[in-house]
């Protein structure tokens, strides 16, 4: 009898761990998800400055229409890829998508305020200048985002490949979530913004 009891007790224990470790793994992994929305919700008011910049640039830059479009097309592929990472913040290859699509946005966006030295009147435009303002203070809240996001994967990652949790994590198809990094240098800097 005593082997019996011996033995429920050692599944009672296992059941709790497991169950400890799963329900531990889902709340990780809603952090992640609520930390990606934080950045989702600035990335949106982002991609919605971009084309009222592009407008009021527009009129002044008439001889730089190739670099417009360039900011139009990489804002639009950025916010396809973001679309898909808000589907699942924890897919590796849906944020490896994201960060090359944010770069080559914060790049077009980098050439189109250079360009825009060349145009005083464009940098004295009340408009511009609000404009410039606004998404200045987006990029800024979108880096704040982006590290609590980071902080979250981190976290989520970290529990999971703790033993024993990386057994139960790989069981039940909890896979390692990916940070959203900047991985050249220079596209670590916001863009300047002054007008």
């Amino acid at each position: 009898m005593t082997p019996i009891i011996i033995l429920v007790i050692i599944l009672v224990v296992v059941i709790a761990l497991s169950i400890g470790i799963y329900n531990k793994l889902v709340t990780l992994r809603n952090r992640l998800r609520n930390a990606f929305a934080q950045i989702d919700v600035q990335l949106k008011r982002r991609y919605d400055l971009i084309p009222n910049l592009v407008e009021i640039a527009k009129s002044y830059m008439e001889h730089e229409r190739e670099t417009l479009e360039a900011v139009i097309q990489a804002r639009n592929q950025a916010q396809q890829a973001e679309e898909k990472a808000a589907g699942q913040p924890d897919d590796p290859e849906a944020m490896q998508n994201l960060m090359g699509a944010e770069q080559a946005l914060t790049g077009s966006l980098g050439r189109l305020f250079a360009l825009s030295e060349n145009y005083p009147d464009l940098k004295a435009n009340q408009n511009m200048m609000q404009l410039s303002e606004e998404l200045s203070s987006t990029e800024n809240k979108v880096a704040f985002a982006r590290q609590a996001f980071n902080d979250a994967v981190m976290n989520y990652n970290t529990y999971r490949e703790k033993f024993p949790n990386m057994m139960f994590a790989n069981t039940f198809g909890f896979s390692p979530a990916q940070q959203f990094v900047i991985e050249s240098p220079e596209e670590r800097e916001a863009p300047k913004v002054s007008f």
